[in-house]
């Protein structure tokens, strides 16, 4: 048995592609980096960027000089901010969002910057990019309040446009021909998790979770396909394939068997949207660490766990060892 302790889980997982070059990889294993009963399907994660060189570099008609906003893919944003420059009529910007505010529920705010400039903040909710629906994405807020001001037939504001029909604050893919899914996994989500809009080019990273019975292959082939016919550039950031280790598999019976001996709740297998070190290897689900009906903090502030539930865990994960090595 062996504890193989991680550290780049968020970045990229060179620690673990460095370790398995030096030592074996295990025949199988679990991970602590979910939540119960076990996860024996991640859905695949993709990450793209959607690009383009402005050749022209018109101002932009609207007076939008850069937007910005996000700070990850696998994180809905919760601000994103639009910088206007100087000479743009404030209250006339100010009137028509607060419109918009009152009529799509959008917290938008309207501020005064350096030498007359306006700044515009979109504010919306964190949540992590495998679960989507459980944030507010300020980029995909504020892309359609700019849509709905009135964006002008010049590369930058084309480029805003394209980004909020084929994206807006959707998080299924709908407009991208990306509305996917399997029985195994459920539903492809999207998240649009970083922008940054210049007068020289513009740059939107996106997250996607696909099914695990997709290939990534059929994913990028419609996102070339969108974005081909509006001269976006696609560009694949990262990719880790889906993870599947069937119910009747014994590590996935043993863990079920020592979950409801020590909890004496049902066991059962759930599929996610996450990603877990559990999928560096072969044959590896991810089994706890979140009980279920148990709020979910990955990625939310002031992250913690009930001592009881540590408590729990350890239970589990003994008897778990203890079973898998006889």
């Amino acid at each position: 048995m062996r504890l193989i302790l991680g550290t780049d889980e968020e970045s990229g997982w060179e620690d673990l592609k460095y370790y398995f070059k030096k030592e074996p990889v295990p025949d199988f294993g679990m991970s602590p980096d979910g939540r119960y009963p076990i996860i024996n399907a991640e859905k695949g994660i993709l990450h793209i960027a959607l690009s383009k060189k402005f050749v022209n570099r018109q101002k932009s008609s609207m007076g939008i000089e850069r937007i910005y906003g996000g700070q990850r893919p696998n994180v809905v944003p919760d601000e994103c901010v639009c910088v206007f420059r100087p000479g743009v009529d404030r209250e006339k910007l100010m009137e028509a969002i607060e419109n918009l505010k009152s009529k799509l529920g959008y917290e938008i705010e309207v501020e005064k910057g350096e030498g007359d400039a306006v700044i515009v903040k979109s504010i919306g909710r964190l949540a992590h990019a495998s679960m989507p629906e459980k944030g507010k994405n300020a980029i995909g807020q504020m892309l359609l309040c700019l849509s709905a001001v009135g964006l002008e037939d010049n590369e930058m504001e084309r480029f805003i446009a394209f980004l909020a029909e084929a994206i807006g604050m959707e998080f299924d893919g709908h407009s991208m021909g990306l509305a996917l899914e399997d029985q195994l996994s459920g539903k492809l989500t999207l998240n649009l998790g970083m922008i940054d809009v210049n007068d020289q080019y513009g740059r939107a990273v996106i997250d996607i979770r696909y099914p695990v019975s997709l290939e990534k292959e059929h994913i990028l082939s419609r996102i070339y396909h969108v974005a081909g016919a509006h001269g976006i550039e696609v560009e694949v950031l990262e990719h880790q394939g889906p993870l599947y280790v069937p119910e009747d598999h014994f590590l996935v019976q043993t863990l079920k068997k020592v979950y409801a001996d020590q909890t004496g709740q049902p066991a059962y297998t759930v599929a996610i949207g996450g990603g877990t070190y559990a999928r560096a290897i072969k044959n590896a689900v991810a089994f706890g660490a979140v009980f279920p009906g148990k709020p979910e903090m990955a990625h939310q502030k002031d992250e913690y766990i009930e001592i009881e539930d540590l408590i729990m865990n350890a239970k589990i994960y003994a008897h778990a060892i203890a079973e898998l090595v006889k």
